[in-house]
């Protein structure tokens, strides 16, 4: 468990199509550091946390994503701006993974290890 503060995920994509396990990272990371509240609406939050929240998000996003936010000085506007960008992709990717999971058959599989890493796949 040393190092756990240095270990990093994977940054949101410019295309968005890693946003779903991005935003659970973020919100895990924010509630390890006790500042998951900056990115709720209304939120009384100090200018160092709100600092520190920023930092954080800008460093987990493309670089892309970094050029067409630059003057975004707030974590949660930048927040809500990532999530307007990507929030569509729920009701494109949640189907699919329901329609891969109802066609999913272990008899399928030669192993079960093919039939598990295709599981995981679906459900990530």
């Amino acid at each position: 468990m040393t190092n756990i503060e240095n270990q990093k995920f994977t940054a949101l994509d410019i295309s968005g199509k890693n946003y779903l396990s991005w935003v659970l990272d973020v919100k895990l990371h924010l509630s390890a550091k006790k500042l998951k509240h900056i990115i709720d609406e209304d939120n009384v939050a100090s200018n160092e946390e709100r600092a520190t929240a920023l930092i954080f998000l800008r460093h987990h996003i493309d670089d892309g994503l970094k050029y067409k936010y630059l003057t975004v000085e707030n974590s949660l506007e930048l927040w809500q701006n990532l999530n307007d960008r990507f929030e569509h992709l729920k009701a494109v990717v949640l189907p699919n993974a329901l329609n891969d999971w109802s066609q999913l058959r272990f008899q399928d599989f030669k192993t079960v290890s093919e039939y598990n890493s295709t599981l995981f796949q679906i459900v990530s």
